[in-house]
């Protein structure tokens, strides 16, 4: 089995006592990649010397995450933005980026002008975009439907919706519904959902780690070896074999994400 975890935090406080072991484990569970977005500006350094000493297996991404948006975002996107310029070729994405207005509305202004700026790095670096949206669709929908045409692609991670949700982001014709953890949940739906519309070829694998481990690890800090799990319940809803899962979603990866 080789498959790609297309957004695991690896960089995070939760792995600094053992990455080296996580990775181990992460390559003998058929983990041939892994891609770790930015949440700040902060945290690029950790996750470039991650990249760095595992050259050829993590990949980086630069964004400011929505829950980061504070006072002075717009110094962060400067600062981020002057990075990207300096060396385009370093990073695979645009991310974490998006909106999230879950818990609050409060920076509401801050979020959509943020969004929207690095939506235009997107276009203008040519990189697929990695976004996170929470109680935000419809604005995030309106944002990408003014690049629509100029964007090279991206993915809606976490995807947890319903139907209708789905097809309206298939609509962006370029784009990947990210599917972790949740797709393992007892109360989960997406086994419904997903084969009803949302073809095989339109799915990147995700773990979200150290979040939303699937079941039966379920509650445990989760890492990209998890993958199998929902690899698993993905090949029984779609009614395939697991080898056509990895397959396929590696394909879409390198599609994407263009690598070879």
């Amino acid at each position: 089995m080789k498959y790609i975890d297309t957004h695991t935090h690896l960089d995070g406080e939760e792995f600094v006592e053992d990455l080296a072991d996580v990775v181990v484990r992460c390559k003998e569970a058929g983990c041939v990649k892994a891609f770790i977005p930015a949440i700040d500006l902060k945290g690029l350094p950790r996750i470039q010397q991650i990249c760095d000493e595992y050259k050829g297996w993590a990949y980086p991404m630069i964004g400011l995450h929505p829950e980061e948006v504070g006072e002075d975002y717009a110094n962060v996107l400067h600062e981020m933005h002057k990075i990207l310029a300096q060396d385009t070729s370093k990073y695979i994405a645009v991310g974490e980026v998006g909106l999230d207005f879950y818990w609050s509305r409060e920076r509401y202004d801050e979020q959509l002008i943020t969004f929207e700026e690095q939506v235009k790095w997107a276009v203008e670096f040519r990189k697929p975009l990695m976004i996170h949206c929470r109680k935000g669709q419809a604005e995030m929908v309106k944002i990408l439907r003014k690049y629509e045409k100029d964007l090279v692609g991206g993915v809606f991670h976490c995807f947890t919706g319903n139907e209708q949700e789905a097809q309206e982001l298939l609509s962006f014709d370029k784009f990947m519904l990210g599917i972790g953890g949740v797709l393992t949940f007892k109360k989960s739906h997406l086994p419904e959902v997903l084969p009803s519309v949302v073809p095989l070829s339109r799915i990147v694998l995700e773990t979200d780690s150290p979040y939303m481990a699937p079941v039966p690890m379920r509650g445990t800090r989760n890492e990209p070896s998890f993958i199998p799990y929902i690899i698993k319940v993905m090949a029984e809803a779609y009614g395939v074999e697991e080898d056509e899962i990895c397959r396929q979603t590696i394909e879409n990866t390198r599609i994407l994400f263009e690598f070879s």
